[in-house]
C-alpha cells in the first residue's frame, strides 16, 4: 500500500523523530551485516544469505499473509524476478563481504542506486555527481587497486547492479501486489533459490540450533526492524529527504566496520567514502528535482 505524502506541517513537525528513525534503521542493517560476517567461519556466505532470506520469508509470510490467487502472468513474473533479484544481491554481498570491509562493500554497493538516480535525472549536470563518485571510489583503494581484493570488488560491484535491479523490481511488484504480499511472496522465491546453495555451504552448521537463532537474529535486524522503521520514517518524511538520509549508508557501515569488526581504514580509503556519500545525496536531490520539473504542467 503506498504511503500517502505527508503535509508539509506533519512533515516538519515529525521529521526530527522519523530522521532518528531511519538513522536506527541503518544501524541495524550494519549491526546485521556485522553479525552475519561473525558468522561467517561456521555457515559461509551464502549459507549466512539462505538463513536470512529464509527467516525473512518465514516472518514476512506470517505478517502479510498473501493471497496467491488473483493475480495475472505480468504479476507473476514481476514477483519472481524480484525473487530472483533478491537472491542475487543478497548473495553477491555477502560474498563480497567476506572479501572486503563492511564499510567499502556498501559504498561500492550504493553505486547501484547513485547510478540509477543520475540516469533518472536526465541532466548533465548529474553526470558530475557520476564523476565523483568514480574518484571516491578510485581513493578506497587508497591509491591502488592492488589494496583490494579484485574478486570481492567484482562482487560488490554485481551487488551494485543488482540493488539497482532491486529498486526497478520492487516498483512494480508494488503496482500489481497489495501491501507487503509481494515482498512476502518474492522473499520465499529468493529463499527456495538459496536453499541448495546454502546448505552446500554451511552443512552440519546448520543442526546447530545456536547458529539458527542468529540466523534469525540477523534477519530481523538487517530487513524486519530496518523495513518497520523505513515505513514508519516515510509517513512523516518527504521521500526525497529520506532517500538522501539512506546515501549516509555507506558511512554508517564504516561506522559498524570499525566498532564491531575492528575493520580500520586508511585516510585514503575515508576520504573515498565521503565522496561516494557526497555524490549519492547530490545524485538523489537531482533525481527529485528532474521529477519535480517533469510534474510540471507545460504552458
Amino acid at each position: 500500500m503506498p504511503v500517502s505524502p505527508p503535509r508539509f506541517g506533519q512533515a516538519a513537525r515529525g521529521a526530527p523523530g522519523a530522521v532518528t528513525l531511519v538513522v536506527l534503521g541503518l544501524a541495524c542493517q550494519e549491526v546485521g551485516a556485522s553479525l552475519a560476517v561473525l558468522l561467517f567461519p561456521q555457515v559461509g556466505p551464502l549459507g549466512m544469505v539462505m538463513l536470512r532470506l529464509v527467516f525473512s520469508a518465514m516472518l514476512l509470510l506470517a505478517i502479510a499473509r498473501p493471497t496467491l490467487r488473483g493475480h495475472g502472468r505480468a504479476g507473476w513474473r514481476a514477483v519472481i524476478e524480484f525473487g530472483v533479484v533478491l537472491a542475487v544481491m543478497n548473495g553477491l554481498f555477502y560474498l563480497a563481504l567476506e572479501r572486503l570491509p563492511l564499510g567499502v562493500t556498501v559504498t561500492i554497493e550504493v553505486l547501484g542506486p547513485l547510478a540509477l538516480s543520475v540516469i533518472v535525472a536526465r541532466r548533465a549536470s548529474a553526470w558530475l555527481w557520476a564523476l565523483l563518485a568514480l574518484a571516491g571510489v578510485a581513493l578506497l583503494a587508497g591509491g591502488g587497486w592492488d589494496d583490494l581484493d579484485l574478486i570481492g570488488v567484482l562482487y560488490a560491484l554485481g551487488a551494485a547492479a543488482s540493488w539497482a535491479g532491486y529498486i526497478l523490481a520492487s516498483a512494480r511488484v508494488g503496482r500489481a501486489f497489495s501491501q507487503l504480499d509481494g515482498l512476502a511472496i518474492a522473499m520465499a522465491i529468493g529463499a527456495l533459490l538459496s536453499l541448495p546453495f546454502g546448505v552446500l555451504d554451511a552443512g552440519s552448521a546448520l543442526l546447530q540450533p545456536t547458529l539458527l537463532a542468529l540466523g534469525a537474529a540477523v534477519a530481523v535486524l538487517s530487513s524486519a526492524v530496518p523495513y518497520a522503521l523505513e515505513l514508519t520514517a516515510l509517513r512523516r518524511l518527504p521521500a526525497s529527504a529520506f532517500a538522501v538520509l539512506m546515501s549516509l549508508a555507506p558511512a554508517t557501515a564504516t561506522l559498524a566496520g570499525w566498532v564491531l569488526l575492528g575493520q580500520v581504514l586508511t585516510p585514503l580509503e575515508l576520504a573515498g567514502i565521503g565522496l561516494v556519500v557526497l555524490a549519492s545525496i547530490g545524485a538523489v536531490r537531482a533525481s527529485a528535482r528532474a521529477a519535480r520539473t517533469a510534474a510540471q504542467p507545460v504552458g
